[in-house]
């Protein structure tokens, strides 16, 4: 924007800070406009560039020993569908185990609705026609309620179904053409030089599969832990809980909590006192305690250096935009973007924000003395500058030297003093 200057005066062609503001702030929400509309094809692809992330490795081992790329990454893909159709065959068949305790249940909870319609009469004097009555109401307005939640969410499993048929296809080509990819990025940013851009996709990748090994690692000893304090306090499929609340740290900080409301409604059922319950949920909260400040920091929290305001604040910002799905790509969109930040000086002070502090302190202080330690060397291998000697004056003149010829000044050259 040029601005209109007097005779005499520069020309100011910069933008006013406002209008660089206005243009980040249109630009934000553009984005996130497109990104919800479009959540239907970035979803299946942000969760494809993850599994092939996750099956690379498995890829190029299989390369390595000959097998060509097609048939490796088939394999691959192969093996990943089998693990996975393998665990919701095991949750399947204990989810039908829940059918042999349907009458023991349903025994159980008719004796804890005559207590507290006992209570109600008891504390409240209420007399049990109209605790019934209120109760049908509510039970009514709540079905009411969500029916349109049920037939949103049958809508919304359909259309994931769907489109996760085309992750092992997504996944497929990913891998296929992963050079491909790598020499567009190159094409598509020649102002980065190759060795930077290849030196960035290599963080990013590193990144994200310490984060993946690293999450089914926590998944399997949170799991573990989970079902051996479930099978101390006695609780009915105490493995099937116990996994099932491990599995729900994909939804991090409150996953292992939810999982963890299931088992206390059983136990409430199945036990003869309430006891058990607050056991459960005293196990699935030391549980979250040793997995949110021992486990994770150590196996996962190495690699991905996250504060937890900033998690917490990308965590709700998913969940608005993409739901669960959106719950789940949180973490690891975020540690991308923070790689994407570092890497560049104008942005790196946001990267930085995003960062733990004491991690990024201590990684600070680690670039200045290794900066410090490759200029103090520079400094002492410099040549010394050329110091003027002083020109001997009468009062300086060494003893035995004869004084200068006289004359205002003496032979400006050889010429002058040879005649």
């Amino acid at each position: 924007m040029n601005t209109s200057t007097g005779p005499g005066q520069i020309k100011d062609t910069r933008f006013p800070l406002y209008f660089k503001v206005a243009c980040i702030m249109v630009s934000l929400l553009a984005g996130v406009y497109i990104l919800y509309i479009l959540r239907e094809i970035i979803i299946p692809l942000a969760f494809s560039v993850l599994f092939s992330i996750l099956l690379h490795p498995l890829c190029l081992r299989l390369e390595r020993w000959r097998v060509p790329r097609i048939l490796a990454i088939l394999i691959s893909i192969l093996i990943f569908i089998v693990v996975l159709v393998g665990l919701i065959y095991v949750a399947s068949i204990q989810i039908a185990g829940f059918a042999d305790e349907i009458p023991r249940i349903t025994a159980k909870a008719e004796d804890l609705l005559d207590q507290m319609l006992s209570m109600g009469e008891r504390y409240f004097d209420l007399s049990r026609s109209q605790q019934v009555t209120e109760g049908k109401r509510y039970l009514l307005n709540a079905l009411g309620e969500s029916r349109t939640m049920l037939l949103s969410t049958v809508v919304a499993t359909t259309g994931t179904l769907t489109t996760a048929i085309l992750v092992p296809i997504y996944v497929f080509f990913f891998l296929l053409y992963r050079d491909f990819f790598r020499r567009f990025l190159h094409k598509a940013f020649k102002q980065v030089p190759h060795y930077k851009l290849d030196r960035i996709l290599q963080k990013i990748y590193e990144v994200i599969k310490s984060y993946l090994a690293g999450l089914v690692l926590v998944i399997g000893i949170v799991g573990v832990l989970n079902t051996i304090g479930l099978l101390l306090l006695g609780i009915d499929n105490a493995i099937f809980f116990g996994f099932l609340a491990a599995f729900l740290i994909l939804i991090p900080y409150v996953g292992i909590l939810i999982g963890s409301i299931l088992p206390a409604l059983m136990s409430i059922v199945t036990e003869d006192s309430p006891i058990y319950a607050l056991g459960v949920i005293g196990v699935m909260a030391f549980v979250q305690f040793l997995e949110g400040n021992f486990i994770t920091p150590n196996i996962v929290g190495s690699k991905i250096s996250i504060n937890p305001l900033a998690a917490i604040v990308a965590l709700f910002l998913g969940g608005q935009l993409w739901g669960l799905s959106g719950l789940i790509l949180a973490l690891p969109l975020t540690a991308i973007i923070k790689v994407i930040l570092d890497s560049s000086p104008s942005l790196e002070p946001y990267g930085y924000l995003l960062g733990e502090p004491e991690r990024e302190v201590a990684e600070e202080n680690a670039r200045e003395e290794q900066r410090a330690q490759i200029v103090e060397p520079q400094k002492r291998r410099r040549p010394p500058r050329h110091r003027n000697r002083k020109k001997p004056t009468p009062n300086n003149r060494p003893e035995g030297t004869p004084p200068p010829p006289p004359g205002p000044t003496g032979p400006r050259n050889s010429e002058d003093q040879d005649s």
